[in-house]
C-alpha cells in the first residue's frame, strides 16, 4: 500500500506484540515512519481493580515489545498523562498525521477513544476480541444474552484462516528525535510462572496445540482437575494481547480439523475453541450491558440480602477458611496470581453461596490479584456463579466444595501444593481434615483448630440460609 503519511502513531494498549496485529500493520501502511506509543493512563492506577502482579506482567510485557521493537530498527515511546492530551502533544512534537489502535470495548475505553477521536484523527483498526460486539447480534439486531445461542451465530460468521495471520513486520523505522519516559516499573507482585513476553505466548501455544500428544486433545477430559496440567495457561497472554484472538481461533480451528473424526481428540479442541468464545460473549455483554460492572445483569438480584461479615472475608481471602480445597484456591491466587478455572468457581461460590457475600467483593479482590484479570471475563464468571448474571447457574446450584475437591483433585495434590499444613494427612482425611481423630491429626502434625483452622461454615446449614435469601428475592 502506497504511504499516504510521514509519521503515524501506533497507540498501543492490549496488543503488546508484532504478530497479527492490525494496528500496526495499519500504521505501517500509512506512514513512512511509525511511533509505537504506550500511554501510562492514570485511570488505571487509580482504579479499584488495580492488580500490582498484573502491572509487573504489564510493564514485563512492555519490556520486552521495545527488545523486539529495537531488532527492527524501532523503540518504544513511554508517555504518562490523560490520552487526548498526551497524543496531540506527540503529533504536535513529531508532526505524525494519524493515529491507529485497536478497539477495545470496555466502558471506559470507548469514553476514552469517543474523546480521542472527536479531537484527533483516530482511526480503530481491528479489535481486542475475534469479532466486534456489534459483529454478533440476532436477526433483529439484538444482542444475545445467552451464551449457547450466541456461540451458534459466533460459529455461522466467516472463520478465520491460517492465511490471515499477519506476520510481524521485519522493520519498524521510529523517529530518532521523540523523547520517551523510562519503561514503567511496577511496585511490587512476582508473576514467575507467567513471563511476559510474546515469544512465552507463542511457546506456550505452540506446546498446548503441537504434536499427538498436545494438551489441547485432552482438554475436554483435563480441563477440570486441578491436580494436572491440562490447560493452556495463555489467559494472561490474551488479556493484554501478546497473543491475538484470531491467532488463537486459528489454533483450535487447526486442531479440531487435525483430529479428523477422532472423539476424544475433536471433543478438546471443540471445547478450547467454545472456551475462546466465552472469553468473545462476555466481551460483549459488558459492551451491550455497561450496568454489569456496577450491578447485576437480573437487577432484582441487587435487593438480594447479604450477610457480608467481614471476619468470614478475611478467612476466604487469606485461604484460612478450613475447606482445604478453597483455601489452597485462594493461596494459589495470592502466591502466583492466577487460579485454575474450576477452582475459581469452587472458592467463588463459597463465597457467595456458603458465606452469604457479595460477589462484588470477590469480583473486586480477584481483579487486584489476578494476571489475567480482565473487567468482562472477570464479571461474566461471578455472575454467572451468584446466579445474577445473563447465562446464569441457577441460584439453586451450590458448589459444594468436598464433593468438588474429591472429584477434581482426588488425590489431593493440589491441595497439598498450596496448603503446606495438610502436607502428611491421609488421603482419607485431605478433602475433609477436620475428621480426622486426634491420633491421626498428631501423626500428621495437623492440629485442627491450630495448624489448620476448623470450617467456618456448615456447607449444608449454609446453603440452605442462601437459597432462602435467593428465593425471598425471586418472590418479589
Amino acid at each position: 500500500m502506497t504511504k499516504t503519511v510521514r509519521r503515524a502513531i501506533w497507540w498501543l494498549r492490549r496488543d503488546l506484540r508484532l504478530v497479527d496485529n492490525s494496528a500496526l500493520q495499519a500504521a505501517l501502511d500509512a506512514g513512512e515512519e511509525v511511533i509505537p506509543l504506550f500511554i501510562r493512563d492514570p485511570f488505571f492506577e487509580r482504579s479499584r481493580f488495580y492488580s500490582e502482579k498484573r502491572a509487573t506482567f504489564h510493564y514485563g510485557g512492555l519490556e520486552s515489545l521495545d527488545n523486539d521493537l529495537r531488532q527492527r530498527g524501532g523503540r518504544l515511546i513511554v508517555r504518562s498523562g490523560k490520552p487526548a492530551e498526551v497524543l496531540k502533544q506527540v503529533m504536535e512534537e513529531s508532526g505524525a498525521e494519524a493515529i491507529f489502535a485497536k478497539a477495545d470495548h470496555s466502558p471506559y475505553a470507548r469514553r476514552r477513544d469517543e474523546s480521542v477521536g472527536s479531537q484527533l484523527p483516530l482511526e480503530l483498526v481491528g479489535s481486542t476480541s475475534l469479532r466486534s460486539p456489534d459483529e454478533v447480534l440476532k436477526g433483529d439486531g439484538e444482542p444475545y444474552i445467552v451464551y449457547t445461542p450466541f456461540m451458534r451465530r459466533w460459529k455461522e460468521l466467516p472463520l478465520p484462516g491460517p492465511s490471515e495471520i499477519l506476520p510481524a513486520p521485519e522493520r519498524i523505522n521510529t523517529p530518532d528525535e521523540i523523547q520517551s519516559e523510562a519503561l514503567p516499573e511496577a511496585k511490587g507482585g512476582q508473576t514467575l510462572i507467567f513471563p511476559p513476553s510474546e515469544q512465552e505466548a507463542q511457546r506456550r501455544l505452540e506446546k498446548f496445540i503441537q504434536g499427538n500428544e498436545a494438551s489441547i486433545y485432552m482438554y475436554d477430559e483435563l480441563r477440570n482437575r486441578m491436580d494436572v496440567d491440562g490447560t493452556s495457561q495463555l489467559s494472561p497472554y490474551l488479556r493484554f494481547g501478546m497473543l491475538s484472538a484470531r491467532q488463537a481461533v486459528v489454533a483450535a480451528l487447526k486442531a479440531r480439523d487435525k483430529a479428523g473424526n477422532s472423539g476424544e481428540a475433536r471433543r478438546g479442541a471443540e471445547t478450547w475453541l467454545n472456551e475462546l468464545i466465552w472469553r468473545e460473549f462476555y466481551i460483549s455483554i459488558l459492551y451491550h450491558y455497561p450496568h454489569v460492572l456496577k450491578g447485576s445483569f437480573r437487577e432484582k438480584y441487587d435487593s438480594l440480602r447479604w450477610r457480608n461479615d467481614e471476619e468470614d472475608f478475611a478467612a476466604w481471602r487469606k485461604g484460612r477458611t478450613g475447606y482445604p480445597v478453597v483455601d489452597a484456591a485462594m493461596r494459589q491466587l495470592a502466591t502466583t496470581g492466577w487460579m485454575h478455572n474450576r477452582a475459581r468457581m469452587i472458592a467463588a461460590s463459597f463465597l457467595v453461596k456458603n458465606l452469604l457475600i457479595d460477589w462484588r467483593w470477590g469480583e473486586e479482590w480477584f481483579m487486584q490479584h489476578l494476571v489475567d484479570g480482565d473487567p468482562a471475563n472477570n464479571n461474566g464468571g461471578w455472575q454467572w456463579t451468584a446466579g445474577t448474571g445473563t447465562d446464569a447457574a441457577p441460584y439453586f446450584r451450590v458448589f459444594n466444595p468436598i464433593l468438588q475437591s474429591k472429584k477434581f483433585d482426588p488425590d489431593g495434590f493440589y491441595i497439598r501444593r498450596w496448603v503446606p499444613e495438610l502436607v502428611q494427612v491421609r488421603d482419607k482425611y485431605i478433602h475433609t481434615p477436620w475428621e480426622m481423630p486426634v491420633e491421626v491429626q498428631r501423626e500428621a502434625n495437623c492440629e485442627i483448630g491450630k495448624e489448620y483452622p476448623r470450617p467456618i461454615v456448615d456447607v449444608k446449614v449454609s446453603r440452605q440460609m442462601a437459597l432462602d435469601a435467593y428465593a425471598a428475592v425471586k418472590k418479589k
